[in-house]
């Protein structure tokens, strides 16, 4: 009953919270500078006011602000979210076409990250002091500071390039015609490069956190008196330390594992990656407004739910939440 009242409290919640940034986005979108109309008119190669002030009637750019913005509700309420001023299709079409390949990668980068992220951390915390654990740090300090672009580019020179050992763009060969399993192998070949690119950064933060988190677990009294009662050190690391450091490494994860959905526009920018994000960038260039707001408002579902899930999750990773509540 409880967790039922909890999830029953957090869906009202988050959609107080996808309500305003419905709002919020829509407002910001309309102080960004340029013109869509003027944008559409220009390449169409007619730039004559006439033609301008037609389009902004055709699209409804000619109403008052506060007009706009309830028609815009109405619309996102009726499951609506416009149509696609560049594209001439429904925005909802265009993220719903592109929307599982940005959760396919950054499902794979969360997954690389966490996973590579908890098993260097528990390397770095086992060897504290060592050369191994010197390592470790120095190699996620580094990529923790490397900018995410320059890591993109210089993985599609060494790797594509170079040694041609991967591919450098899109999400599968374009023309192969590939089917069934080899359809699945030549996506899974193209999703390396972007996924390590992209969990690279959140890999660092996740070692950092994880021996930092073990290394306190470490110093608690009922591990010295594991270690007192001579149990093996391994099996330490495995039944007592890991399982409480782990905790707020599952915090954290819960956080960036929306903030992941965001975050990969640069990468599917660099890497022709046909997710949402790309989907973004092009549409901010044209100044497609209803796409960037359809983008946005998925994006800040995405988020909502997967802090949902988490949230949930962490009532069952540590159960003494539930107690308290």
């Amino acid at each position: 009953m409880k967790t039922l009242e909890f999830l029953i409290q957090r869906l009202a919640k988050a959609a107080f919270v996808v309500l305003g940034v419905v709002i919020l986005n829509f407002l910001l979108i309309q102080l960004a500078p340029g013109d869509p109309a003027a944008v559409l008119a220009g390449e169409a190669g007619a730039g004559d006011e006439q033609f301008i002030a037609q389009l902004r009637a055709q699209f409804g750019l000619d109403q008052p602000l506060y007009v706009q913005l309830l028609s815009y509700l109405q619309n996102v309420l009726s499951g609506d979210l416009g149509y696609s001023y560049r594209n001439q299709v429904p925005v909802a079409d265009l993220i719903m076409e592109r929307l599982p390949a940005t959760l396919l990668l950054t499902g794979s980068a969360f997954l690389f990250s966490l996973v590579l992220g908890i098993v260097l951390g528990v390397l770095a915390a086992y060897k504290r002091g060592s050369l191994g654990d010197s390592l470790i740090m120095t190699g996620a300090l580094i990529f923790y500071a490397t900018p995410l672009f320059w890591v993109a580019l210089m993985a599609v020179l060494i790797f594509s390039i170079h040694l041609d050992w991967l591919p450098p763009f899109d999400m599968e060969s374009i023309g192969a015609g590939y089917t069934g399993w080899a359809r699945v192998m030549d996506i899974a070949h193209h999703l390396v490069l972007p996924t390590v690119t992209l969990g690279l950064f959140f890999t660092a933060v996740y070692t950092r956190l994880t021996r930092a988190s073990m290394l306190e677990v470490m110093n608690l009294d009922f591990v010295k008196t594991a270690r007192a009662k001579g149990v093996p050190k391994g099996r330490i690391i495995r039944r007592h330390v890991l399982r409480n450091a782990i905790l707020p490494v599952f915090t954290f994860a819960s956080v960036q594992a929306g903030q992941l959905v965001g975050g990969a526009v640069l990468t599917e920018t660099v890497f022709a990656w046909p997710g949402i994000g790309r989907l973004m960038f092009d549409a901010l260039m044209q100044r497609d407004y209803p796409v960037l707001l359809g983008v946005f408002l998925v994006t800040a579902a995405v988020v909502v739910l997967v802090n949902l899930v988490a949230d949930l999750l962490y009532r069952f990773v540590d159960p003494r939440i539930e107690t308290a509540g």
